[in-house]
C-alpha cells in the first residue's frame, strides 16, 4: 500500500475560521463515511449510503447522469478495500470516497467518479486492469491505470519521477488523470498529520512543486487554493499561524468595509437594471500571506475581494461600464481576461474601486459560467471524449491555422511531453519538471504564417525557435521580432510576431552560448544533447573565449593587425599546356582546391584563375575570350575571401577575429560596412595554411553569436 494512501484522516492544522471557508465546499464527514461504509454494499435497487453524498453532488451538476456506474465501482472498491485501514483507524474505503466527493463538487462526469472509486483498487488490491476493463470499459481503465503508482522494487529511487513521467503521459491521451490525482493529493495533504514531520515536509514540497502548479496550469482553482494553504501550514506553520490571528482578528471587527462596497455596488447595479450576484470572496491563506508582505499593513478591503456574476458576457461589460461610472476607478487596476483569456481557460474582468477614505475594493466580473470553469478549470470541461456540441463555444477558440484549439491538451502540456521524451534520465526529467512548472506566465507569440507559439514568460527567440522547428533549430541563424532583425537572445514579449530564419548548412550546430539564453526544457534538453554527442564542436568556442575575457586574460590581437602574408601563389595552379607560365588567383573569387577553376590570359602573359561558377567568367566568355585549362598543382597554402553576415552587436568584431585566429589562419584584409537595419557585413581575406582548413574555418565563424551566415563571396567582378 502506498505511503499517500495510509495517510490519517487528521488535518496538519487547525481549518480556517467557519466564515472564511470556501462555500459550498463542506469537509467530509469521515466517521460517517467510515459507519457507512462498514454496512457494505447495498441491494442492486439502490445506492449505497455511503455514496449518497456523491450522488447528490453529482446530480447537481449532472442532472440526468446514471448512477448505476457509481454503485458498481463503490461495491467493487468496498469489497477489495475491505479490512484495509487508514492510520487514523478509518476504513480505507473512506479515502476514494472523500477524492470522489471532491471532483463531484467540481462537477466532473460519471466516468470521472467511476475511476475515482477504483483508482487505488489495482494498486492496492487484487483486482486488475484487465477486470476494470471488463466491468467499466476502456475509458475507467485507462484513468485508473494512468494514476496507479510505478512499483519501487522495479524503479528504485526513480520510481516517484517515474510515476509522475508516466501520469503526465497519460494525461496528455486524457485530462481527466491528473483531476483524480489532484483530488486524491488533496485528500491526503487534508489528513497528513499523524505523518513523521519530515515526511510531511516531503510531501508538502512535491505538493507546492509540481501538483500546485499543475494544478493553476489546468485552472483548478479550487484544488490548488487549499493545496497552497495545506502545504502552507506545514512548510512555513509562524507564518500561517500569524495569517489566522489576522483572518481571526478581521473577523471580529463591528463594521467590514468590504461589506459595505459590496451593497453599495448592488445598488448601483440595481439602479441600472443589471441583474446580478455580488458576493464577498474572502482570501484564502497563502493569498492574503501575499497581500501583507506586499502592502504591509492591511486594511479591510484587503481580506477578500467583490466577485460579480452575470449570465452573459456583454453583461460583464455593463458592469464594468456603471462602476466606473459611479464609484471611482483604479485604472491601472483594470486587466481584461474575457478578451484575451490566460493559458489556463480562466476568463474574468478584473478592476478595483476606491472608496473616499482610501480603501480599495478589488472586484472580479464573469458570467455563471466563467465562473465554473475558473474553479474547476478543465474538470468543468466534460468528457475530453465525446464529440462537442455544434454552438459549442466554451473553452475553445481556433488557432491560425483554423483548426480547434483542444482545452484538455493545452500548449504547456504539449511542450511537456515533448521535452520529456528527450530527458531519459530520472533525475534530469524530475529537476526539469520542477523548473519548467516554477515558471509561473506563459505568453503568446505570433508567426508570420498566422500560427501562434505559446511560451513561458522570459523566453527567447532560442526558446521559440526550438518551439517551432524542434532539433531542426539547430540550423537557426537569426530572426525578426516586429518585422525588425533581432538576436536569438531577445527576450520575447506577450503579442509579439518573431520570424524565425532558417541556415540552410545541414552542418549548422547550435552554440554553446545558446545555452544563456534557453528557458525552456526542450530547448535547454536540445542544445545539451547536440553538445554532449559533439564534444569536439567549435560549438564550444565562443563559450571558451567569453571565459577567457571574463577571467581577465587578454584576448588575442586582432588578426587584422598583423601584416598582410605573400601570396606564395607561383605553384598552386598548373596550365596544362604551359607548366611554366606566371599564374595568379583571382581576387574577386579566390578559388582554393577542391573548387573546379578555369583561366584567362591577360596583358603582360599573366593567367588569372577563376573559379568556374565567378560572375567575370561568364562576362569574359561573353566578350569572345578563349579559356585556357588549368588544375591544381601541389602548392597547399592558399589565400581566400570569405563574407559573414550578421547581426549587429558589441565586441562581434573581436568575436570573429578571435575565431579566425583560433584556426591557425592569417587575416591579410578585413573590411566592415555600416551597419543597415541591425545587420553587418564583415569581409575578411585569409592565407591558409591549408586549403583543407576552409570547411572550419568557416563553421567556427558561423559559431560566432550573432553571425548567421559565411560564403564565398559572388560578387559581379571587373573584366581583367
Amino acid at each position: 500500500m502506498s505511503a499517500e494512501a495510509t495517510n490519517p484522516a487528521v488535518s496538519p492544522a487547525p481549518a480556517p475560521p467557519a466564515a472564511h471557508r470556501r462555500k459550498g465546499r463542506p469537509r467530509i464527514d469521515l466517521r460517517r463515511l467510515g459507519r457507512a461504509a462498514l454496512l457494505g454494499p447495498a441491494t442492486r435497487d439502490r445506492l449505497p449510503d455511503a455514496i449518497s453524498h456523491v450522488a447528490e453532488a453529482h446530480r447537481a451538476h449532472h442532472p440526468d447522469a446514471d448512477l448505476e456506474p457509481l454503485r458498481r465501482a463503490y461495491v467493487l472498491a468496498e469489497s477489495s478495500h475491505r479490512g484495509q485501514m487508514r492510520k487514523s483507524g478509518e476504513p480505507y474505503i473512506t479515502h476514494p470516497l472523500a477524492v470522489t466527493l471532491i471532483l463531484a463538487e467540481l462537477g466532473a462526469e460519471t466516468t470521472t467518479l467511476t475511476a475515482s472509486l477504483l483508482h487505488d483498487t489495482v494498486e492496492d488490491t487484487d483486482v486488475t486492469l484487465d477486470q476494470v476493463r471488463e466491468e467499466f470499459g476502456e475509458e475507467v481503465r485507462y484513468l485508473v491505470d494512468g494514476v496507479t503508482k510505478l512499483e519501487k522494487v522495479d524503479y528504485g529511487a526513480a520510481a516517484e519521477s517515474e510515476t509522475f513521467r508516466k501520469m503526465l503521459v497519460a494525461t496528455g491521451n486524457d485530462v481527466r488523470v491528473m483531476s483524480i490525482k489532484l483530488a486524491d493529493r488533496l485528500h491526503n495533504m487534508r489528513t497528513l498529520g499523524v505523518m513523521r514531520p519530515e515526511k510531511q515536509e516531503r510531501i508538502a514540497k512535491v505538493t507546492r512543486d509540481v501538483l500546485i502548479p499543475l494544478a493553476e496550469r489546468l485552472g483548478v482553482q479550487a484544488l490548488k487554493t487549499e493545496l497552497e494553504d495545506l502545504v502552507f501550514a506545514i512548510l512555513h506553520p509562524g507564518e500561517y499561524a500569524h495569517t489566522r490571528e489576522l483572518i481571526a482578528d478581521n473577523a471580529a471587527r463591528e463594521s467590514d468595509p468590504l461589506a459595505e462596497i459590496a451593497e453599495e455596488v448592488r445598488g448601483v447595479l440595481r439602479e441600472a437594471g443589471i441583474q446580478a450576484e455580488v458576493l464577498i470572496r474572502p482570501r484564502h491563506f497563502v493569498s492574503l500571506h501575499r497581500v501583507s508582505r506586499k502592502r504591509g499593513q492591511l486594511r479591510g478591503t484587503d481580506f477578500g475581494r467583490l466577485l460579480v456574476l452575470v449570465n452573459e458576457d456583454a453583461d460583464c461589460y455593463a458592469v464594468l461600464g456603471e462602476l466606473h461610472t459611479c464609484l471611482t476607478p483604479v485604472v491601472s487596476e483594470f486587466k481584461d481576461f474575457i478578451a484575451v483569456p490566460k493559458f489556463n481557460l480562466y476568463q474574468s474582468l478584473h478592476t478595483a474601486v476606491a472608496r473616499g477614505d482610501g480603501q480599495v475594493a478589488e472586484v472580479l466580473i464573469r458570467t455563471n459560467q466563467m465562473h465554473k470553469v475558473a474553479e474547476a478549470g478543465v474538470v468543468a470541461l466534460g468528457n475530453p471524449y465525446a464529440a462537442p456540441a455544434e454552438d459549442q463555444t466554451d473553452g475553445e477558440r481556433a488557432d491560425g491555422d483554423g483548426e480547434r484549439v483542444d482545452p484538455t491538451r493545452p500548449g504547456w502540456l504539449s511542450r511537456l511531453l515533448d521535452w520529456q521524451q528527450a530527458a531519459p534520465d530520472a533525475d534530469m526529467f524530475w529537476s526539469t519538471l520542477r523548473e519548467d512548472l516554477a515558471q509561473d506566465r506563459e505568453i503568446t507569440v505570433f508567426r508570420p504564417d498566422g500560427g501562434t507559439l505559446g511560451l513561458p514568460e522570459g523566453a527567447s527567440c532560442v526558446d521559440a525557435a526550438y518551439a517551432q522547428y524542434g532539433e531542426d533549430a539547430h540550423a537557426c541563424i537569426g530572426a525578426r521580432v516586429n518585422g525588425r532583425l533581432a538576436t536569438l537572445s531577445t527576450v520575447l514579449r506577450d503579442g509579439d510576431t518573431v520570424q524565425l530564419l532558417m541556415g540552410q548548412d545541414p552542418a549548422s550546430e547550435p552554440s554553446r552560448e545558446w545555452l544563456e539564453h534557453a528557458h525552456t526544457p526542450a530547448a535547454r534538453i536540445a542544445i545539451q544533447r547536440w553538445l554532449a554527442t559533439h564534444p569536439s564542436s567549435t560549438a564550444d568556442e565562443p563559450d571558451a573565449l567569453d571565459a577567457e575575457r571574463k577571467d581577465g586574460a587578454p584576448a588575442p590581437r586582432p588578426a587584422h593587425d598583423e601584416p598582410a602574408a605573400p601570396s606564395d601563389t607561383a605553384n598552386a595552379v598548373v596550365v596544362a599546356d604551359q607548366p611554366e607560365a606566371n599564374v595568379r588567383l583571382a581576387g574577386c573569387c579566390t578559388p582554393v582546391p577542391p573548387d573546379e577553376v578555369t583561366g584567362f590570359a591577360v596583358r603582360g602573359g599573366v593567367v588569372t584563375v577563376h573559379r568556374v561558377e565567378c560572375a567575370a567568367v561568364t562576362r569574359m566568355k561573353g566578350l569572345g575570350r578563349a579559356e585556357i585549362a588549368v588544375h591544381w598543382g601541389d602548392t597547399t597554402e592558399f589565400r581566400v575571401t570569405l563574407v559573414a553576415e550578421s547581426f549587429q552587436r558589441p565586441h562581434l568584431l573581436a568575436d570573429l577575429t578571435e575565431a579566425i585566429a583560433l584556426e591557425g589562419v592569417a587575416i591579410v584584409s578585413a573590411t566592415v560596412e555600416p551597419p543597415t537595419q541591425q545587420r553587418v557585413r564583415h569581409t575578411y581575406t585569409v592565407q591558409l595554411p591549408d586549403a583543407a582548413l576552409l570547411p572550419n574555418l568557416m563553421r567556427a565563424m558561423r559559431d560566432v553569436a550573432g553571425v548567421y551566415d559565411v560564403a564565398r563571396p559572388q560578387h559581379q567582378a571587373a573584366t581583367p
